[in-house]
């Protein structure tokens, strides 16, 4: 018999608040974290706003946060979600635990980016008449100005090490990128390994910010972002018919996955069981997602199968919803393929409407806004949804929360590079 996954602490920073209750409730109270660019000087890029984390300060978190003086922010958020998370699951200085069956799965993002020293150094070491990079002149400045510690945190692998480091965690420590769904696979390949027995207690989740000049630049070259200037605030529009691209956003989330008999015999406080888990590629394109909805349709069955509910078990999808005009279309084609005409009757929700789009990190915090519903009995609104599209007919509970009570949600997330992860989340049931 396959040992059940349970979930027992969660922790989040989010453009929303800086814990997951200040989070929650802005989303159910259909706020928005939309706002101008912050962190540089956005003036010439066709997009200018994102949804950026509020007053962060390490410092109000972490009590000794020299070791992550030189880190990512993305890292500097992981260590604050985290943090709430062990907290929150009673595990943060439990030495009755065995920390070598305690592992870290991320789906985290490329750490902090030396943009101005990077170009202050190509610029001086350009030769106009050669139109050539002296790289004896690049290389002596460089060495002189570049820190060797914020060069590491570029790597992918440098967050989850921080967090074993910090918070003791000795089991299996992994880090994946598949993009936009890179959280919410670390969340299911973390089951998979509590289920086969490799560890009892897994720190899943991702961080992630991309609101620096090389991100903005990339996706806007992608045509993938949101170009609304003179309302930044009604950009984010999943499913809208007049949606123009989606809002980038950072933070993280973080959740405690643990063996439902090791958690219970520590008495922990069991929040949701993860039930269902789906996997799949669509093997099209890098930036698009297969027009017939291939990937997402199967890897919703697979997590219907892996949780072996049914159907109409279902009461509470919450969407990729990116509020670009292909996604959207394709992910409410999906939807109905595999559940039918059941499809019409389950309510759906885009909270990246209110919070932009974490990209790796976003699966993770939609999880836990999952995990919500079933513990509050309230479904989170698609802000700004104002025209319906012809071909986004679903259930998209317009500009203000719901309430039900649900018994099982699914979360999708669809990456770019055509990674398709599928979540479900049950009310625990002994």
């Amino acid at each position: 018999m396959r040992r059940r996954v349970v979930i027992t602490g969660m922790g989040a920073i989010t453009p929303l608040g800086h814990n997951v209750r200040e989070t929650i409730e802005a989303q159910l109270q259909g706020r928005n974290g939309v706002g101008p660019i912050e962190s540089f000087d956005a003036s010439r890029f066709p997009t200018k706003f994102a949804a950026q984390v509020k007053n962060f300060d390490l410092a109000r978190f972490i009590p000794d946060c020299r070791r992550w003086m030189h880190s990512g922010i993305n890292s500097q958020f992981a260590a604050v979600a985290a943090q709430e998370a062990l907290e929150h699951a009673g595990l943060l200085n439990d030495t009755r635990v065995d920390r070598n069956r305690f592992g870290v799965y991320l789906g985290s993002g490329e750490g902090i980016q030396d943009f101005h020293n990077l170009l202050s150094w190509i610029y001086q070491a350009y030769r106009r008449e050669t139109r050539q990079l002296d790289t004896a002149t690049f290389e002596r400045g460089a060495l002189s100005v570049f820190h060797p510690e914020r060069e590491s945190e570029q790597e992918l692998h440098t967050t989850p090490a921080h967090l074993a480091a910090h918070f003791d965690l000795r089991g299996p420590n992994y880090n994946c990128l598949t993009a936009c769904a890179a959280s919410s696979q670390a969340v299911g390949e973390a089951t998979e390994l509590i289920r086969h027995g490799d560890a009892d207690l897994m720190l899943v989740g991702g961080a992630h910010s991309m609101i620096h000049p090389f991100g903005v630049t990339g996706f806007n070259l992608l045509t993938a972002l949101s170009t609304r200037n003179d309302a930044p605030e009604k950009a984010s529009r999943p499913f809208d018919l007049y949606r123009d691209g989606f809002v980038l956003g950072e933070g993280a989330a973080m959740l405690v996955l643990e063996e439902l008999e090791h958690a219970k015999r520590r008495g922990a406080d069991i929040l949701a069981e993860v039930t269902g888990y789906g996997s799949t590629a669509d093997a099209f394109r890098v930036t698009d997602s297969h027009p017939d909805g291939r990937g997402a349709i199967a890897c919703m069955k697979a997590a219907l199968k892996d949780s072996r509910l049914n159907l109409s078990d279902i009461g509470y999808i919450n969407a990729h919803g990116t509020s670009t005009k292909v996604n959207d279309s394709v992910e409410t084609l999906a939807i109905k393929k595999v559940f039918g005409e059941q499809a019409y009757r389950i309510p759906v929700s885009s909270t990246k409407s209110m919070m932009g789009h974490l990209i790796a990190a976003a699966g993770a915090i939609e999880l836990i806004t999952c995990v919500e519903v079933l513990r509050r009995g309230v479904l989170p609104p698609t802000i700004n949804y104002e025209m319906p599209d012809p071909e986004c007919d679903l259930d998209y509970i317009p500009r203000t929360a719901r309430e039900k009570r649900v018994q099982h949600a699914l979360s999708n997330s669809f990456g770019f590079g055509g990674q398709n992860i599928a979540l479900i989340v049950s009310r625990f049931s002994s």
